[in-house]
């Protein structure tokens, strides 16, 4: 869900001559082997991914073609690059090395990629607004492993649209049951954040703490048109990752959080 949605958002900039820059602040290892021991054991893939490779949505072909030109499993940065045209630039943060080495190694020598070891979020002061480019896209995708982690996205989100006003922010979060989701939304609200589309699939109804049941992809600032694109894609989404099972519940959900 994350990956098409970034894609659509990349294809509306790219609809303007004038170039633009990524910036990934939770960026990981770039890209994932899925015939690795790890990916086998798990077999998560196979219910993801691997029943979408051969739809024939045109909702999907976007992101579908990236997967396969790419060959191994892409990640944000890997499907990032391969929008980017000549003009446009990915600016790339990972904090743990056990990533960020397979991340430089990806894009060594690459002169339209430059990686940071750092802190993303700390990264954001630095980094916005971008050198050159007063278009662009900065991309929140934090493991949510920790208690503030939704605090420290409405915090960076006010950041950005304090520094680079002209850039789309999106910020992809774990839908476990409402509670931390509606304390976004409202943390957001309250620091005064216009222009807020939240995008959510759902797997199954948000009852249950202790399961992942879906996921969302909050995007301030979207372009022309994406209310609309995000649908098709989402949709799409739920037909192909639809199964046989009785309690199979999917739902997509798009809100207008925030008006312009």
């Amino acid at each position: 869900m994350k990956h098409a949605i970034l894609l659509v958002l990349l294809k509306s900039l790219a609809r303007k001559p004038a170039g633009f820059c990524v910036l990934d602040t939770h960026a990981g290892c770039g890209q994932y082997d899925l015939s690795s021991e790890e990916a086998q054991k798990t077999g998560e893939w196979k219910s993801g991914i691997g029943r979408l490779l051969d739809s024939e949505d045109p909702a999907l072909q976007d992101y579908l073609s990236a997967v396969r030109d790419l060959g191994l499993y892409p990640g944000s940065p890997a499907l990032a690059r391969h929008a980017l045209r000549p003009q446009d630039q990915l600016v790339a943060c990972e904090l743990h090395p056990e990533d960020v080495r397979p991340l430089r190694r990806l894009f060594r020598d690459d002169p339209q990629v430059s990686i940071h070891h750092r802190n993303g979020y700390e990264a954001l002061r630095a980094l916005l607004p971008p050198k050159d480019l007063k278009r662009g896209l900065v991309l929140i995708d934090p493991p949510f492993e920790k208690l503030d982690d939704f605090t420290q996205c409405a915090e960076a989100i006010s950041l950005i649209r304090n520094r680079f006003r002209a850039g789309i922010v999106a910020v992809w979060y774990p839908i476990k049951h409402r509670t931390p989701v509606r304390a976004f939304y409202n943390a957001l609200k309250d620091a005064g954040i216009r222009d807020i589309l939240a995008c959510e699939f759902l797997l199954r109804p948000a009852l249950d703490p202790s399961r992942l049941n879906g996921c969302g992809m909050l995007v301030v600032n979207a372009p022309f048109g994406f209310e609309e694109d995000a649908a098709r894609v989402l949709n799409a989404l739920k037909q192909g990752l639809a199964t046989d099972d009785p309690e199979d519940d999917m739902q997509v959900h798009i809100e207008r959080l925030v008006e312009e």
